[in-house]
């Protein structure tokens, strides 16, 4: 039998925040079967009421690269759900949900994004800390997971309008760094944590306007993306704190990113600049995912930066270049 470093964490800690009233927001961990046929992955999202019924989920998706089930230049898995259940951890409202894969492709990939298990998720006691003590303060958490990395976690804040984004996720990083005090840990939001062979950490930036979400709306998504396209080293400067010296050791090609010298885009693919979800390409509109920020990113800068290139027009309407 292993022990776990998790084991060493103060469970009366997290039982303090676990306690807090979540409002009338509902965690529903989704979790299924990964590409190895008996490993189980999982991940939570907020939902805002309370499900009776397998028909009242959301369909989901997540990276197949880092489960065996995809490679990461087609990376988008669908989740859909099949089975509900109460959750004996977090306690009612909250729920487990079972889901079925729609596809599988084996690929070589790590055990610890999504992981479960005491030798594959470190630290979920500080998560789920984390995660409902946002839920009690109004932040707009809606979602977390474990990394590929171990003790590597990602939680997901929105959705936001405007500079509102930068203010929850302040928040959010306040509230975890205040939690990792009570547990006697440090959280890092450092690009690249660990050198070498491992991912590292960005703030993967879903961006929208009302007319991308309308029928017809991918068209707007792809004028977008021209424009930024014309702007990528204006937006490498402005998405980490040291002008992109941070983003350098990240965005390799490798583990998931883009080089840091070149402009991408793709359906599905996470190792491109932007990337436009499967789903998105079906409906012809939605949103898309810009994955250069770092982790450590000023949100209000992202947000600037995004609606300036995304939106704003110069005078003849002639798209903005990268030396403006």
């Amino acid at each position: 039998m292993a022990t776990s470093v998790s084991s060493q964490l103060n469970k009366a800690i997290k039982q303090q925040y676990m306690e807090l009233i979540q409002s009338d927001k509902v965690q529903a961990m989704y979790i299924w079967i990964d590409g190895s046929g008996e490993g189980l992955r999982c991940k939570t999202r907020t939902l805002d009421s309370e499900p009776k019924t397998v028909m009242d989920l959301p369909e989901w998706n997540f990276d197949g690269s880092s489960t065996y089930q995809s490679d990461g230049s087609n990376s988008d898995m669908f989740l859909i759900p099949v089975a509900l259940f109460r959750d004996p951890f977090r306690k009612d409202p909250n729920k487990l949900v079972l889901c079925e894969v729609l596809t599988y492709n084996r690929q070589p990939a790590g055990p610890y994004y999504c992981g479960v298990g005491a030798d594959k998720a470190y630290g979920r006691d500080i998560a789920e800390a984390h995660y409902r003590a946002c839920l009690y303060a109004g932040v707009n958490i809606c979602g977390t997971n474990a990394e590929v990395m171990p003790a590597q976690w990602e939680f997901q804040v929105g959705t936001c309008e405007g500079i509102n984004m930068g203010d929850h996720l302040w928040m959010a990083r306040f509230i975890l760094h205040r939690v990792c005090e009570d547990f006697g840990l440090i959280a890092s939001f450092d690009p690249k944590p660990i050198p070498g062979n491992w991912n590292g950490a960005g703030c993967h930036t879903n961006f929208s306007t009302k007319e991308m979400r309308e029928d017809g709306g991918l068209k707007r998504i792809e004028e977008a993306i021209e424009r930024l396209a014309k702007r990528h080293r204006y937006h490498i400067r402005a998405y980490d704190p040291k002008g992109g010296l941070d983003n350098a050791r990240r965005l390799t090609g490798d583990h998931e990113t883009s080089n840091i010298d070149q402009f991408s885009a793709g359906v599905a693919n996470r190792g491109a600049s932007i990337r436009i979800p499967c789903s998105v390409g079906q409906d012809r509109k939605g949103y898309f995912e810009d994955r250069r920020p770092s982790a450590n990113c000023d949100p209000y800068m992202v947000t600037e930066v995004l609606v300036r290139t995304c939106l704003l027009k110069e005078e003849g309407d002639e798209p903005f270049n990268d030396n403006q």
